[in-house]
């Protein structure tokens, strides 16, 4: 009988922490079903590429970007490539010399233009690359071309020089104005008449040139982590559609993050963005 009280007092507290448990996130798959971390990392190893979209100033997105990171290594040892819109493909060498450390980790971080939550963030996953010895894409278009396109559109471009668009994707760039992804743009509040059919197009020339060098580093039996915001690869458009564009036949697994009050249940509006859903807690402290 004594046996039996302590059974129901243990079960008690068993139940009772699981009522006042507060997770901070929850992975879901493309239905909204709660997920394993272990049966995404399963499909991840099968990919030839993985777009992880992160929420930039999230540390939930970041810790699993690491781990993510960690684990995959395990399991492709060299065969891993990362790369990250968090730098621009004009920083390449700078990049380069760093993992080889031909350079000082100041001389890097002075003349690579790192973003301002870098050390927090993103020196852990560059600092990985290096000790491991593994390649780090500098992916993104250099933001004074983002600009021109802003300003003139991708006609812009062609006057260029030589040295200039080798970093950039081949032109003409492809462009489909019809994209959600795209086409919301034009509708987005806050920005009064400031929106005009170019503006989108600032966001193309950046998921076209992150498309661009994860395709041109990519290869057969390799598998490639990219590292970007969520709406760069959301609802499977922007550097995916680029992606299958340049390349039908790719795996690609997809990634996303959201915020919500109830971490348990995947909300309507945020389910089936991705192949696998980062869901965190909203009120999760900001790295920026």
């Amino acid at each position: 009988m004594k046996k039996m009280k302590w059974l129901f007092v243990g079960l008690f507290f068993v139940f009772a922490a699981f009522k006042t448990d507060k997770p901070a996130y929850s992975l879901f798959d493309k239905e909204g079903k709660t997920e394993k971390y272990e049966k995404m990392l399963k499909e991840m190893e099968d990919a030839d590429i993985v777009l992880f979209g992160e929420s930039h100033d999230n540390p939930i997105s970041h810790w699993l970007q690491l781990e993510l990171t960690k684990d995959l290594f395990e399991s492709k040892k060299e065969d891993l490539v990362l790369g990250a819109e968090m730098f621009e493909s004009d920083v390449q060498v700078v990049l380069s010399e760093y993992l080889a450390g031909k350079i000082s980790t100041s001389s890097f971080e002075s003349e690579s233009r790192p973003w301002p939550n870098y050390k927090t963030d993103y020196k852990p996953l560059v600092e990985f690359a290096k000790k491991n010895k593994l390649s780090f894409v500098a992916t993104n278009v250099p933001r004074r071309y983002a600009s021109l396109v802003n300003s003139k559109g991708f006609e812009s471009l062609d006057s260029l020089s030589t040295a200039a668009k080798s970093f950039l994707p081949p032109l003409p760039i492809k462009y489909d104005a019809e994209l959600n992804c795209y086409k919301s743009m034009m509708n987005m509040e806050g920005m009064g008449g400031h929106v005009t059919e170019k503006f989108p197009k600032a966001q193309a020339i950046k998921d076209a040139t992150m498309a661009h060098f994860i395709i041109k580093n990519w290869s057969k039996n390799k598998l490639f982590l990219h590292y970007h915001g969520s709406y760069h690869s959301e609802s499977f458009e922007s550097i995916y559609w680029y992606l299958k564009q340049a390349n039908p036949k790719l795996k690609i697994v997809t990634i996303h993050t959201v915020s919500q009050g109830n971490v348990e249940e995947l909300a309507k509006e945020n389910t089936g963005k991705a192949d696998f859903t980062i869901c965190v807690d909203e009120d999760m402290t900001k790295t920026r």
